[in-house]
């Protein structure tokens, strides 16, 4: 599975990308608008740095606009690809960008069915929002499960990222229920690293080098 950041703070990319575990961003307005971005030049940073999907969200509502929207953002760099929210006006864009060869994410998506509809227009990814899902009462990874379950049962190729991740447990649950991919915020990424019982061992592995003189 791979590790997307959820972020649109350059800060927390650069810093996450030195540990060598992501391989991708996702960006979205309100994002931008708290890491007070100017939204083409960030999505160039970004991908300068991430080598690798950036998704960049369309602002318009309608297809035509979205695909226009869209067509500029993918002139930014070819790691690129769009995010689309469900709905039939983005389904209309989702199968034209598709035919123009540029890649999209399909977001916020809450039910197997949307992200059944997203792959089957074309879509290159589709985020179900396990958080939101699960904020009201729902259980967001039975979503994923049901999605991962269908796209496995007809070989569909659209990628699914597992997105609204709260805690380390959303993520340990997306890989075990195959999901390709899960876009973290940096405050869970850093969770994910973090163990009590680590620290406490080394600590006490410092404490017994230091009674035992050692030096590298």
């Amino acid at each position: 599975m791979k590790l997307f950041l959820d972020t649109a703070n350059i800060k927390e990319i650069r810093e996450a990308v030195s540990w060598g575990i992501i391989s991708g961003v996702t960006t979205n307005p309100s994002l931008m608008e708290r890491a007070k971005a100017d939204y083409k030049n960030s999505i160039k940073e970004i991908c300068e740095i991430v080598k690798g999907p950036v998704s960049a969200e369309v602002l318009a509502r309608d297809a035509e606009g979205m695909i226009k929207e869209a067509t500029k953002l993918s002139e930014i760099d070819e790691h690129v690809n769009i995010k689309i929210p469900i709905g039939k006006e983005g389904l209309k864009a989702i199968k034209e960008l598709s035919a123009m060869g540029i890649k999209t994410n399909c977001t916020l998506i809450f039910s197997a069915n949307q992200a059944l509809l997203a792959a089957l227009a074309g879509a290159t990814y589709v985020s179900p929002f396990v958080g939101r899902l699960d904020d009201i009462g729902n259980d967001g990874m039975q979503i994923v499960a049901d999605i991962m379950q269908i796209f496995r049962n007809y070989c569909i190729e659209s990628q699914v990222i597992v997105a609204s991740v709260r805690h380390p447990e959303h993520v340990k649950e997306a890989a075990l229920i195959g999901a390709d991919i899960a876009t973290v915020p940096f405050a869970v990424l850093e969770k994910m690293v973090q163990h009590a019982l680590t620290d406490k061992g080394i600590e006490r592995f410092l404490e017994d080098a230091k009674k035992a003189g050692l030096k590298i």
